[in-house]
């Protein structure tokens, strides 16, 4: 029986990622690589700009760090293999490489559930006690709150990858979608799944829900607070600071529910495939975007660096030319 099973057992699944445009392949291949390049150009930028500035040193901006290098590494577990997988006949995966896949995949996401939460009650400390914010908000409790969402989320992905490890896979195993997601390895599971799916639905509740309760609570105190403010410039000015954290947590959490509470049968799978392509590729790229677009410390600080390599070129440009005097031999 044993030799049997094991005769069986899948070692290597087949990723029908956008197979069914073939039509489209270099037209979808171009569009993904774009939006990937732009996605970790972007953060990168963001990343070093503020970095690089010293009027961004504060702890709203230390979030938006981590989570930019959070959306380049989460992007990154999936869309390298999506784009190589393109122009392949047989877009195969092996059972170990799927899993670390999901295993990363995962890790990163219940991180950002933890980073968009922490950042949401940066923005209570900022907005309902401003002159203890940075008492509150120290540089040691930062790097704290960044270290344990990440700990907390790949801590709770590695028990669902253990879980997934012990499951048999004999077939079918053709998974329809761009990578390994959980439900369609479920799918193809042989063995009875209630066990690891009532597990997944506690790790869900911890993460997801408490992350949103977080986010749900620290936003009515921010809106109870604003709301007290008498002039209508000082309530603008709060609500844009929150405005873009908003609109982050809204897509994120809002196209993860839709793939993972919508039925997965049917028609849906399509439905749920474009929505994983709107959190696991799209999202990481408007980050940067949402959190610059109507930032104004963003747009100074961008404004300052311009003055500064402007100011720059003519000593650049010199000392380009004076080099290339000097080192070429006639």
């Amino acid at each position: 029986m044993t030799e049997e099973r094991n005769s069986t057992t899948i070692t290597k699944f087949i990723l029908l990622g956008f197979s069914e445009f073939p039509k489209l392949a270099i037209f979808l291949f171009s569009i993904f690589l774009g939006i990937y390049l732009l996605t970790v150009s972007w953060n990168m930028s963001l990343i070093t700009l503020i970095r690089m500035d010293s009027h961004l040193h504060t702890p709203m901006y230390f979030f938006l760090s981590n989570l930019s290098f959070l959306d380049i590494c989460y992007v990154s577990t999936i869309a390298p293999k999506m784009l190589s997988d393109f122009f392949k006949k047989h877009k195969f995966i092996s059972f170990m490489g799927c899993s670390m896949q999901y295993f990363f995949f995962s890790s990163l996401g219940l991180t950002e559930c933890c980073l968009l939460a922490t950042m949401a009650y940066d923005r209570y400390a900022a907005i309902c006690d401003p002159l203890l914010y940075r008492a509150i908000m120290s540089p040691t409790l930062c790097r704290q709150m960044v270290a344990g969402s990440c700990i907390t989320g790949f801590l709770g992905s590695f028990i669902q990858l253990c879980a997934l490890l012990q499951l048999p896979f004999c077939g079918p195993n053709v998974i329809n979608h761009f990578f390994c997601d959980l439900p369609q390895l479920l799918i193809l599971s042989c063995s009875d799944t209630f066990f690891f799916q009532v597990m997944t639905s506690v790790l869900t509740v911890i993460f997801g829900l408490t992350s949103v309760l977080v986010i749900m609570i620290s936003y009515g105190y921010i809106i109870a607070t604003i709301l007290k403010i008498t002039s209508a410039e000082g309530r603008a000015k709060a609500f844009n600071t929150c405005a873009s954290h908003l609109t982050a947590v809204i897509l994120f959490f809002g196209s993860g529910i839709f793939v993972y509470i919508y039925p997965n049968a049917g028609d849906s799978l399509s439905q749920n495939k474009l929505a994983s392509v709107l959190y696991t590729v799209i999202i990481p790229m408007l980050n940067p975007v949402i959190y610059s677009l109507r930032n104004k410390e963003i747009k100074d600080a961008l404004n300052r660096w311009k003055k500064r390599i402007f100011s720059w070129l003519p000593f650049i440009s010199f000392g380009w030319v004076f080099n290339v005097f000097m080192v070429t031999d006639y």
